[in-house]
């Protein structure tokens, strides 16, 4: 390994996190990093990493927008044929991490995988700009092209086909991650780490302490 590359390292400050610092419901919890980000106007305080997992057990990660997220889960969008819609039809547990380097801390959520309701999914769309919303429309995702000039095409033919009120394609909408685990993580001096872990057991959470 090049030594430039072993010599990269940040040391992170002296915020902790104490078990009497955080909520027992890991949503709250979530909600309260989340929005302080926000208002710190983090650059994409919104972007994660969606980990999913094909049918062959292979994983594959990319980076997303969380588009909502309550009590229920969170909420992504995309094309139902993407990779990532191909994975979770035949795999529905998924990951995600947010990391805000600006905070040096990081949530990871594990869980199962489902669409939305089609009326939400119908909600998000209409609420996108036209140009999004004609790529959604067009763009074979995760398909091979033999070049942009292809979509280019493809988005001419659309827009001379449709007015600006066309429907959300049936191949393209929501998914929520239900989460089953939570993980909050601050980094500390020396990479003594302060993590907390949430599990979901019968429905009550249950909070512990993780080395780092």
């Amino acid at each position: 390994m090049k030594k430039e590359i072993r010599d990269i390292r940040h040391e992170y400050g002296e915020a902790g996190l104490k078990r009497s610092d955080i909520s027992k419901d890991p949503f709250i919890q979530f909600k309260n990093w989340f929005e302080n980000a926000v208002a710190l106007k983090l650059p994409d305080a919104n972007a994660m990493t969606l980990a999913t997992v094909s049918a062959e057990g292979k994983p594959s990660a990319r980076i997303l927008l969380l588009k909502d997220f309550n009590e229920k889960g969170f909420c992504f969008f995309t094309n139902y044929k993407s990779r990532k819609g191909s994975d979770i039809e035949a795999n529905p547990n998924g990951a995600m991490v947010f990391f805000w380097p600006e905070l040096e801390r990081q949530i990871r959520i594990e869980g199962k995988i489902e669409k939305l309701e089609p009326e939400l999914s119908d909600e998000y769309f209409f609420e996108r700009p036209l140009g999004s919303r004609i790529a959604a429309s067009v763009s074979p995702q995760s398909d091979e092209i033999d070049n942009r000039e292809v979509l280019n095409k493809m988005i001419t033919a659309f827009q001379s086909e449709n007015d600006e009120n066309f429907p959300r394609p049936n191949f393209w909408g929501g998914y929520r991650l239900i989460p089953e685990l939570f993980e909050f993580w601050q980094g500390r001096k020396n990479r003594l780490n302060d993590r907390f872990e949430y599990n979901l057991e019968k429905k009550d959470w249950n909070l512990r302490r993780l080395a780092p």
